[in-house]
């Protein structure tokens, strides 16, 4: 037991002076340092040094009394291991009441880690190995203690670490850039430096209570929870109250583990819930690149700093603990806490920034998301799939609510910017999950933690998935003609289909082309890449990825197709970077004839040229042409590819071939403001302006006889601006997606939405047409690509009014 200083100096005074004699021969067996209210309690000189987690060099102080104690006239003082003057740092305000006390000292040019806020900072670069630091009383530099400091007026503790005589007794193990020493137990002061500290990874705590750690998994730890529980961390609103703090000790049973990626973690859940229904019981911890070494089932006690993560601009974001974390593993094979059933109620969401709005899980499904965070949930019902299982990253969706907004198929239809279906459900199974089709069904029983990422937002982390059931879905093709004279024309993006990509890439989309787009006699291909994909070379000529593509569909049984295009220049169409995409028109020679017009490139706009000033014939000043190439519409972006056909004798056909702006920086649906920013949609406004203009130029010069086709991967959807403004509303350009049911309306499926990005749009001068969408993609966990493409058909004879039975619209499409 420690004594008081007064009774310490009498004791000392009392002694016979042969026994004093005998101690003089020997190291001090009782110093003058002896304190039982305030002590050093840690000391790390390795701060920014080779190899050293912590920036900076530390003191720790702690206070062993129940009531705060002021160091406002005290210091603490540095000494090398051989050296006779102390450096000083003076101190302020008081040490709480059993806690602790932090001083900042010099940084090295090394390390990574902060140390908590200290309590004060000092400049004295301390020795990595040996020295002397003292606890004074006063603000008045140690002079002429010699190597007896520890019995020098007004010296409260002192400790001698490493190669230095300076000490109480004996000295505590020497520092290395990755150790620290630190005082055991109860902090008890015996004054023997080697009996009071032992060396181990630097962990400072200030008085707040802060605690970071350099984080040696080997290291036990103290096994006591700290204050902080899981709820009080998740609050009961989607910020974290104490979002930058250092929390302690935690408590909780590991539910999940990743060990894959570089977000790798686990989640851990408090099995003993508050009374707030708002705050969430469940936390992901995030270690980086390095996989946790606890299990489901451990008890754990975790520390580290409370983030907010936000995977994406507009996201909202992910309470996580990060920063250095330390784990201690109290016992293993625990019981989980129970899952909670997934109730998703009526509306996905409100307006407005969430983040600054109160919780109504009840009423919103963002909500009752978000009040679940971290925690495990369970889908207690089976559900069915609206998307295909993604294999290589396990992931799926499902609705919770079959009947809401279905598609014929199976999937969940997206109709506009205020019809999100609210059933929607994204897994991801930390197991693997086998290849299924959309329209399968999940069975009861998935379970795990609530995570959110970026895209698709919250999604069940799944530990348990249940069992698949494939529902049949088969894939569609086209119906053969019903007359000779029909001309096709059909749009397919390839995704990024470069010569270098495995054969079977070509075979499976050339068999695409025969068998179920029927040989079209115009084909408009998009993601064309240049020769050698997406090795960044300067090689933009993309001839052998379309002869190879051609003879693949040769080989299937096609045409022998015939082709055109302009290459770009190199790295301005975005896209993969090096891959130059483009567009590109397939053409079947034996049905219709490419009008050539030489002088298209890159660089070169084209124009509708007037035949005769009286005539109402037209043309193109360049055939293959790009359409106002340098707009800064286009920047980083793919030009409209325009070509003028022949076909059924002298018919005229204008074809404009498109790839817009993708969707890339939009806010994600589950976005923290809503509705969700659509920033991109600017630029593709002012790209469906160019081509609008150009197809508006066409009409005027040509009386409205000209029959035009723009198509392609539009990238937005049959409600956006970008068709309004490509169409002129309709009266422009005729949207032919708009002529299926509602809910057959979509080529592609993203968030588990079936929704519309790819197009065909006609002039009105192409009366009499049919045209479908052919599902051979989106749906199918084995896709050659991630859209649909679509076919229209021109129907012979229907240039008239009113239109035969035969030319009215329908769909040439049918299942195989």
């Amino acid at each position: 037991m420690a004594l008081p200083r007064l009774r310490r100096l009498i004791t000392a005074a009392s002694l016979s002076l042969m026994v004093a004699v005998t101690m003089t021969a020997l190291p001090p067996s009782t110093a003058n340092a002896l304190s039982s209210d305030v002590v050093i309690s840690a000391v790390y000189g390795g701060g920014g040094n080779s190899g050293a987690v912590f920036k900076n060099d530390y003191i720790e102080l702690a206070n062993l009394t129940g009531s705060p104690i002021d160091v406002s006239a005290w210091s603490v003082q540095y000494a090398s291991a051989a050296g006779a003057v102390f450096q000083l740092t003076k101190l302020t305000g008081s040490i709480p009441a059993h806690g602790r006390y932090l001083v900042q000292e010099a940084a090295g040019a090394a390390g990574t880690v902060s140390l908590p806020t200290p309590d004060d900072i000092g400049t004295i670069p301390m020795s990595g190995t040996s020295g002397v630091v003292a606890l004074v009383t006063s603000q008045t530099p140690l002079v002429g203690c010699g190597i007896s400091c520890w019995s020098a007026p007004n010296v409260k503790d002192l400790v001698g670490y490493g190669a230095t005589a300076n000490v109480e007794t004996l000295a505590a193990p020497a520092l290395t850039n990755t150790t620290a020493v630190a005082r055991t137990g109860a902090l008890t002061d015996t004054d023997n430096n080697a009996a009071d500290f032992v060396s181990g990874v630097p962990k400072a705590t200030n008085s707040a209570g802060t605690t970071v750690t350099a984080g040696d998994p080997g290291d036990p730890g103290d096994p006591t929870p700290g204050t902080r529980r899981i709820h009080d961390i998740q609050g009961a609103g989607r910020i974290s109250p104490i979002v930058g703090q250092n929390v302690t000790n935690v408590p909780g049973i590991v539910t999940a583990v990743r060990v894959t990626g570089n977000s790798r973690g686990f989640w851990f859940q408090d099995p003993s819930a508050d009374a707030d229904p708002l705050t969430s019981e469940g936390l992901f911890v995030f270690t980086g690149s390095t996989s946790p070494t606890v299990v489901i089932g451990d008890s754990v006690l975790v520390s580290g700093r409370v983030t907010e993560y936000r995977p994406a601009t507009g996201a909202q974001t992910l309470t996580e603990l990060g920063g250095t974390i330390n784990t201690i593993r109290l016992t293993g094979g625990n019981a989980l806490p129970a899952p909670v059933p997934v109730a998703f109620p009526d509306a996905f969401t409100k307006s407005g920034s969430l983040e600054a709005q109160p919780l109504e899980p009840s009423s919103y499904v963002l909500d009752w998301l978000e009040v679940h965070e971290g925690m495990r949930i369970t889908v207690a019902q089976d559900t069915r799939l609206i998307s295909p299982v993604n294999t290589a990253f396990s992931e799926l969706w499902v609705t919770l609510k079959p009947g809401q907004n279905p598609t014929p198929r199976g999937g969940t239809i997206y109709s506009g910017y205020d019809a999100l279906s609210s059933g929607r459900l994204m897994i991801l199974s930390l197991n693997g999950a086998p290849a299924a089709n959309v329209g399968s069904t999940l069975a009861a029983g998935t379970t795990g933690p609530l995570d959110y990422q970026s895209f698709g937002g919250y999604v069940l982390q799944a530990t348990q998935l249940g069992a698949i059931t494939e529902g049949g879905l088969k894939r569609q093709k086209v119906l053969p003609p019903k007359k000779q004279g029909d001309l096709s024309v059909a749009t397919y993006n390839v995704e990024n289909l470069a010569a270098t990509n495995p054969a079977a890439k070509f075979a499976r989309l050339a068999e695409a082309v025969v068998d179920n787009l029927g040989k079209p006699d115009i084909l408009a291909l998009e993601e064309i890449q240049d020769n050698n994909g997406a090795t960044d070379n300067g090689v933009v000529a993309a001839d052998q990825t379309v002869a190879k593509f051609i003879a693949a569909i040769q080989a299937a049984g096609g045409p022998a197709y015939d082709w055109r295009s302009v290459d770009p220049n190199d790295g301005t169409d975005g896209g993969e970077p090096g891959g130059n995409i483009r567009q590109v028109f397939l053409f079947n020679p034996a049905r219709v004839t490419f009008v050539d017009r030489p002088g298209g490139d890159a660089d070169t706009a084209v124009s509708v040229v007037r035949e005769r000033p009286t005539s109402n014939q037209v043309s193109l000043s360049v055939s293959p042409g790009r359409i106002a190439p340098a707009s800064d519409a286009w920047a980083s972006s793919r030009k409209p590819l325009v070509g003028e056909f022949l076909y059924d004798g002298d018919k005229q056909l204008f074809v404009v071939a498109n790839h817009f702006n993708s969707k890339g920086g939009d806010a994600p649906l589950t976005a923290a403001v809503q509705p969700p920013v659509r920033s991109s949609e600017v630029q593709r406004v002012k790209q469906a302006t160019e081509v609008r203009d150009f197809v508006k130029d066409l009409s005027v010069k040509s009386a409205g006889r000209a029959a035009v086709v723009v198509l392609g991967d539009i990238n937005d959807y049959q409600f956006s601006p970008t068709l309004q403004t490509l169409t002129e509303n309709g009266t422009l350009l005729k949207p032919l997606i708009d002529t299926l049911p509602a809910d057959q309306r979509y080529s592609y499926i993203f968030d588990g939405n079936s929704q519309v990005l790819d197009h065909i749009l006609i002039s009105p001068a192409i009366k009499g047409y049919s045209y479908g969408v052919v599902h051979i993609n989106a749906e199918f966990s084995d896709q050659a690509s991630d859209h649909d493409p679509q076919v229209v058909r021109i129907l012979t004879g229907c240039n008239v009014d009113p239109l035969p039975t035969r030319c009215r619209p329908g769909s040439p499409v049918v299942d195989e």
